[in-house]
């Protein structure tokens, strides 16, 4: 599990195919390797813009992951460019402190950048999103953007809107993002929860 709280920024270094999948290879910043220690580093679960990945290698400050056809598909990692940056978080230990809301990782679609509206050292970005996506959110509600957690301000049937704090736009990508690019999205968990329960109540709210 991960909070939408970013700790660092990683920037791409390499990219291969590997059959219908590639490996990732990111540069992580030196706090990455001060929390860890060498003989843990292989298997830790790294949030990538938002995207649960497996440290499948780890060489220094390079560390190797393996997307799937399936996240390349479905999430902006299959647009990634060598010298990219990213966010990076890692899980979440039991003991830690809960930062953003209840993130797993797991992206649910992806999202376009519609307008960015600077407000002085403020800014406010209009995502559009799917329909399906829309309907899991609620204004003051949380939201996951490349594995940032947001606070919901608006929602339409096809788009929502976030504000973004100075801190926000300086330390993630989110900063450097222009109108256009695609976002990695995930919904509330508990909204997907509420959505399913809801699937299956007949008219009369009475359980099938």
């Amino acid at each position: 599990m991960f909070t939408g709280l970013v700790e660092s920024l990683g920037t791409v270094r390499s990219l291969a195919d590997e059959g219908d999948a590639k490996r990732v290879v990111v540069e992580v910043p030196e706090n990455f390797l001060e929390s860890a220690s060498p003989d843990n580093r292989l298997g830790e679960s790294i949030a990538i813009n938002g995207c649960c990945l497996t440290v499948v290698a780890a060489n220094g400050v390079l560390w190797s992951f393996q997307a799937g056809h399936e996240t390349l598909a479905k999430t902006n990692l299959g647009r990634l460019r060598v010298g990219d940056a990213v966010n990076l978080e890692r899980a979440m230990p039991a003991d830690g402190r809960f930062g953003g809301h209840i993130v797993q990782g797991h992206v649910d679609g992806i999202g376009r950048v519609a307008a960015i509206d600077p407000r002085t050292e403020f800014a406010d970005y209009t995502i559009e999103v799917p329909a399906s996506l829309s309907t899991k959110m609620v204004e003051k509600g949380s939201v996951a953007v490349d594995g940032v957690s947001l606070t919901l301000v608006q929602i339409t049937a096809t788009s929502f809107q976030v504000m973004l704090i100075p801190h926000t736009l300086a330390v993630t990508t989110l900063g450097r993002r222009k109108i256009g690019d695609e976002v990695n999205i995930e919904t509330d968990v508990l909204a997907k929860y509420v959505a399913k329960l809801l699937a299956f109540a007949t008219p009369s709210g009475a359980s099938r």
